[in-house]
């Protein structure tokens, strides 16, 4: 099923280059509801602060999901990446809160959230959250 004009209302950060970080999710409807298949995001460019110290944390964040209603804009999800560069966050509440944000703003059949965070102090971390249960093939 082909891209309605429909679909591309209330997205208003695709196509417009006076874009700033922001905290939205901007979506737009899954034209193949009933159908399981995966749509995969992952950015190697993430950062946020390490909340004791303020210096930077870089991460790899993979994000795995199957739609229900509706997909996320993959421009907004870069926007609202780039609006953790100047926050504070444990990698464990970071990979919580995207889920959680993904998850109110999708209704997903399932999804997986990984943040894959270099070394810092000798130790990297790799935190996997998971909303719903992935149907088997």
């Amino acid at each position: 099923m082909a891209t309605e004009p429909q679909d591309l209302k209330g997205l208003s950060h695709l196509g417009n280059t006076q874009n700033k970080p922001q905290q939205t999710l901007e979506t737009f409807p899954n034209r193949n509801l009933g159908r399981h298949y995966v749509v995969e995001l992952s950015t190697s460019e993430f950062t946020c602060l390490c909340p004791a110290t303020g210096q930077p944390d870089f991460a790899k964040i993979s994000i795995q999901y199957i739609p229900g209603p509706r997909i996320v804009e993959s421009k907004s999800l870069k926007l609202y990446f780039w609006s953790y560069r100047q926050q504070g966050v444990f990698h464990e509440h970071l990979t919580n809160k995207i889920l959680d944000d993904l998850v109110a703003a999708l209704d997903p059949v399932w999804c997986q959230v990984t943040g894959a965070f270099e070394v810092r102090g000798g130790i990297a971390i790799t935190v996997r959250a998971e909303h719903g249960k992935k149907p088997q093939a």
